[in-house]
């Protein structure tokens, strides 16, 4: 008859192990699967390091193989491991004990191929403290936040938090995520997109839904925002009359988290369908990461959204916000404000602005003029009509000065748009300003492509056409003059090109070869890329790939290569230059060894300049100086009293000033941003506009509320140290990984590694994996070979050798490699292992002074579940005794039996005293189990106790919050409003401003229930605790001078 498991026991099924959730004998799933009556369904939840959050349901009386394990049996000393075998052993069995409740140990650094920098470390540190992870990650740009939100989404994995996670991000950015997270962390991410749609309905037909076919996610924004995409999202979550409890997803991670801010283009920040499309989901994740380098735009109301979407318990549209609650959710650090914990020295090199002057010519000097002329012919007094020629003449204006292709294709449009026949009773009325504020903002969005921004170009540009008058004769001759000159250039440098090909024959030249310099240019348009490349090619600078372009166009495939080539060592990769666009700069790493950026045009938007720097201006560069290049007329510095407008030399030279100017607020970039770029635009189209008077205020809001912690040194250290720690303690080192990789592939009848003598600094450190390795050891090869070469690679255990590198592959712990090694040794535990497993004894000969007596030590897995048999807690527990005059006495001093344990001893004890132990087991074997049980006793009170302390806390730490929040709204809702204030406010921004009032009081209505929720949720997490206890080996020491040999 077969046993039937009861709730809480381990099992194992199809080779995995399991705890029982549920029993449900008789069940109508199982009835109508089976014809026997005894058919009993069970539900399982799995405890394997790398099945969190896993469920499935069998039938237990059919389900082949199925195995419920048995508690409590020691391992019997049939044989002996070798104490190198068996620290391995021990070893595996520490890196798979993860508690999720301690907040000390950090695991997921040395489970990823990542320098793991102390200041990386500390939102890993903070995030640890939360019982809920909800955190506004606004390091400067090129900290490496991707790093970061990796790091805490791996460690919430790995403590059993975190299994469904979905990532937001811009649609450019969605590869970079995918190959980060599988490359750095060895986690896998789907892409859902409309091509993923199309694959999934193919497979597994019309009805699926891609929001529950895998359990980790990357999207992006403006996918999600789609009526369609959303309305699937929806069907996945509960609907209106189910629990929402737990929520249906563990962790949301939101990149560029200003582009779902409420957008602040007037006087009241109104939604997007971006923010609307985030707040619709964030309710149904458990932790939320949201990550930006520009938190703050301005606009107080859209930055209180911002945080009531990371955290709607301590945040709510519209209330003040407390400096204090920002604290808890925020880490926020500046490239210049990070040292190294000991030294004080700076981490990051110094960034330098150069000015590259240009001697213009009498032809381009007269262009820029005549463009003047046509700015100050085309504006009228009607606002709305002169907006929108200002809007079409500053796109003229821009393409002017990044080349006469790019101006000249723009030009030749304006003038279709003009001589087109206008569309009847929209000609020549006054638009709102609004509304044309609006369809003009679409072409700063950022575009997955230049063509879908060409295409938005167009389009504004032809309705901003039905709204000016047409073209009198005199403007035509401008016009035709302007064309004329956009022509001439075609084929041939202007001055500004001749420059920049001088200074590459300058500085990337040496005896007229090549040299191992690298360069970086970025321009916004297409047009200028595909230009400049032309003038490249006739000077030869494209032969063997010296010169790679980089857009929004380039297939991923492509894309892939380029980058690899760029960021291989220049004796690999011929590429010196890389000319790109904005298009493809967002989230590219090119700094490995490049240090010097050219903007062919400096971009009027500040976070688009800051964007381009941050690709080598980040973590990971090497060089001591970042050199940033900006053209400027010759004598710039006296260009300024000619007044901006009146020549090409004072336009240029404020521009200069203006990227000077963002180096200055680089801390308050996102909300000074939008000033400035106004500013620019101002400028540009000849109004008298002051720089200077662009301030940051010391005591303004914006900054108080954004303002970083100065004095990072020791919060820094307490970072490293904890990392240290958690190092030490599991002995995660090199050489112990070495050793249990080599165990490993020995048990699995694999060839073993070989030692690589292609590096002589790393003599004893780097190795070759055998080629031969198939079936499941296959993937231990993966991402062996080099990204640009192709050729195989040597791997390494050593972090230290293998940062900045990437000419080697470091072996982490969850690399297939040490994964697999540790998963087959960690398999030994159970009794009914392979052939070839380990003993599990080991009988080692006390150092003099260590053990006075023949001691026995076990070592035990102890394993508590909560309610739904998830795991609330995990460790190794250790008990035992001394044999004394024949009898088994029990060590009952922790610290004692501790200190036996970590006795280092790697000498083996004699076949003698092997034999005795093996004699003695019958007298040992009880005492010893009573030990353990005794332990486990104590243990359990002990845990019980903290568990409870712990529930009681979080308890009272969301009844607090809530009730603060409570309390603020209440605060808010009772001040008087002011009418003049929504008097000022357009009809967009008035109703926006009644919906967030609405909703303050129906999220007052709502905060009782969600109380009384959110403790009934914490109460069910901790009640029914259930101790599971596995015996993992077992030690003797035998004193020096008891030992047989």
């Amino acid at each position: 008859m077969t046993t039937i498991p009861e709730q809480g026991q381990l099992v194992e099924v199809r080779n995995r192990k399991y705890a029982v959730v549920d029993v449900s004998a008789g069940h109508p799933d199982a009835k109508s699967l089976v014809s026997d009556e005894g058919h009993t369904l069970v539900r399982l939840a799995s405890v394997e390091d790398d099945g969190i959050g896993e469920e499935i349901s069998v039938i237990w009386n059919i389900e082949p193989g199925a195995h419920i394990f048995s508690e409590g049996s020691l391992p019997a000393p049939d044989g002996f491991d070798p104490p190198s075998e068996f620290e391995c052993f021990m070893n595996a069995v520490r890196w798979g004990v993860i508690s999720p409740g301690r907040s000390r140990d950090l695991q997921a650094p040395f489970r990823a191929s990542v320098d793991g920098e102390a200041y990386q470390l500390e939102p890993l540190v903070r995030a640890l403290q939360m019982p809920r992870v909800n955190m506004l990650i606004a390091d400067d740009v090129g900290l490496g936040k991707t790093i970061e939100a990796g790091l805490i989404a791996y460690e919430l994995m790995l403590r059993h938090k975190a299994r469904r996670m979905l990532i937001v991000c811009p649609a450019s950015l969605q590869v970079q995520w995918r190959d980060q997270m599988r490359d750095k962390f060895g986690l896998d991410f789907r892409i859902v997109n409309s091509d993923l749609m199309k694959e999934l309905r193919r497979t597994r037909g019309l009805h699926v839904n891609p929001w529950s076919h895998f359990p980790r996610l990357i999207t992006s924004i403006d996918y999600l925002k789609r009526e369609r995409p959303m309305r699937l999202f929806r069907e996945v979550l509960p609907g209106p009359d189910e629990d929402m409890f737990p929520r249906r997803f563990d962790l949301l991670i939101v990149d560029e988290a200003h582009n779902v801010a409420p957008p602040g283009t007037g006087k009241y920040a109104t939604d997007s369908q971006r923010t609307m499309a985030v707040r619709n989901i964030t309710p149904h994740f458990e932790h939320r990461l949201f990550l930006t380098a520009t938190p703050h735009n301005g606009y107080s109301e859209s930055f209180s959204a911002l945080l009531e979407l990371i955290d709607d318990q301590r945040f709510a549209r519209g209330i003040e916000i407390k400096r204090e609650l920002i604290n808890s959710i925020m880490v926020r650090r500046l490239k210049t404000d990070i040292v190294d914990p000991d030294t004080g020295k700076k981490k990051f090199p110094e960034r330098k602005l150069i000015p590259l002057e240009i001697q213009y010519t009498d032809d381009e000097r007269e262009a820029h003029s005549l463009l003047q002329q046509y700015t100050e012919a085309r504006r009228e007094s009607d606002d709305g009509s002169r907006m929108a020629v200002e809007f079409v003449l500053i796109l003229l204006k821009k393409r002017l000065f990044s080349s006469p292709a790019a101006f000249g294709n723009t030009l030749r449009k304006h003038v279709k748009s003009l001589t087109r026949p206008r569309t009847g009773s929209r000609s020549r009325k006054t638009p709102p300003v609004s509304f044309l504020k609006a369809y003009m903002a679409r072409v700063d969005e950022d575009y997955d492509n230049e063509e879908e921004q060409d295409e938005a170009t167009l389009e504004v540009m032809e309705a901003a056409a039905q709204y000016q008058m047409e073209l009198r004769p005199a403007e035509k001759q401008l016009l035709t003059k302007l064309e004329n000159y956009a022509e001439s250039y075609l084929g041939r440098a202007d001055s500004k090109a001749e420059v920049l090909l001088q200074w590459i024959k300058d500085n990337l030249f040496t005896d007229g070869k090549w040299n191992n310099e690298r360069l970086l240019i970025f321009t916004e348009y297409r047009d200028t890329q595909k230009w400049l490349y032309d003038l490249f090619a006739a000077n030869g600078f494209c032969e063997e790939d010296r010169t790679l372009l980089l857009h929004g166009g380039v297939p991923h495939e492509d894309r892939e290569r380029i980058k690899a080539a760029f960021q291989a060592h220049p004796d690999m990769a011929r590429v010196r230059i890389l000319l790109a666009t904005d298009s493809a700069s967002e989230g590219v790493d090119l700094q490995n060894h490049c240090s010097k950026l050219i903007h062919y045009e400096i971009p009027w938007n500040p976070n688009r300049l800051e964007q381009r720097n941050g690709r080598l201006d980040r973590h990971g560069q090497k060089a001591s100086e970042v050199q940033v290049f900006h053209f400027v007329g010759a004598g710039y510095q006296d260009s300024r009293p000619a007044g901006l407008g009146k020549s090409l030399e004072a336009d240029l030279e404020f521009l200069f000033r203006a990227a000077r100017k963002v180096e200055t607020i680089r801390a308050d970039l996102g909300e000074v941003s939008p000033v400035l770029a106004e500013k620019v635009s101002q400028a540009m189209v000849g109004r008298s506009v002051d720089l200077e008077a662009i301030k940051v205020k010391q005591d303004s809001k914006a900054r108080k509320l954004v303002q970083w912690e100065k004095d990072l040194k020791e919060k820094l250290r307490q970072c490293r140290d904890r990392a240290e720690e958690t190092q030490k303690e599991l002995h995660i080192y090199p050489d112990q990984m070495k050793a249990v990789a080599d165990l490993g592939l020995r048990l699995a009848g694999k060839p073993p590694l070989e030692e690589w003598t292609g590096f002589p600094e790393g003599a004893g450190r780097v190795f070759r994996l055998p080629e031969s390795l198939s079936g499941s050891w296959a993937q231990a090869r993966y991402g062996i070979k080099h990204p640009h070469t192709g050729e195989e690679r040597p791997i390494t255990f050593d972090q230290q050798f293998a940062s900045g590198r990437d000419d080697v592959v470091h072996v982490h712990l969850n690399h297939p490699l040490l994964r697999l090694s540790s998963n087959l040794l960690r398999a030994q535990i159970w009794s009914f292992a392979e052939e070839g497993k380990l003993n599990r004894w080991v009988a080692l000969v006390a150092p003099q002074g260590t053990a006075h007596q023949l001691t026995v030590l076990v070592t035990a897995r102890l394993l508590v579940l909560g309610s739904d048999q998830q795991r609330l807690h995990e460790e190794l527990l250790i008990a035992g005794g001394e044999l004394v005059e024949g009898k088994f006495k029990p060590i009952t001093k922790q610290g004692d039996l501790q200190g036996l344990a970590d006795v280092a001893s790697t000498t083996a004890a004699g076949a003698g005293s092997k034999k005795d132990l093996q004699d003695l087991w019958p007298e040992i074997q009880e005492g010893l189990e009573k030990a353990l049980d005794k332990r486990i006793k104590e243990r359990t009170q002990n845990l019980e106790s903290n568990l409870h302390k712990q529930r009681e806390a979080e308890i009272k730490d969301i009844t607090e919050v809530l009730e603060e929040l409570r309390s603020r709204i209440q605060a808010e809702l009772d001040k008087e409003e002011d009418p003049q204030l929504i008097l000022d406010f357009n009809d967009t921004e008035q109703k926006q401003y009644r919906r967030d009032r609405e909703n303050l009081k129906r999220r007052l209505e709502r905060i009782p229930g969600e109380i009384e929720q959110e403790t009934e949720k914490i109460r069910k997490r901790y009640e029914s605790i259930t101790p599971r206890v596995f015996p993992v080996a077992v030690t003797t020491l035998v004193p020096e001078n008891r030992n047989k040999k």
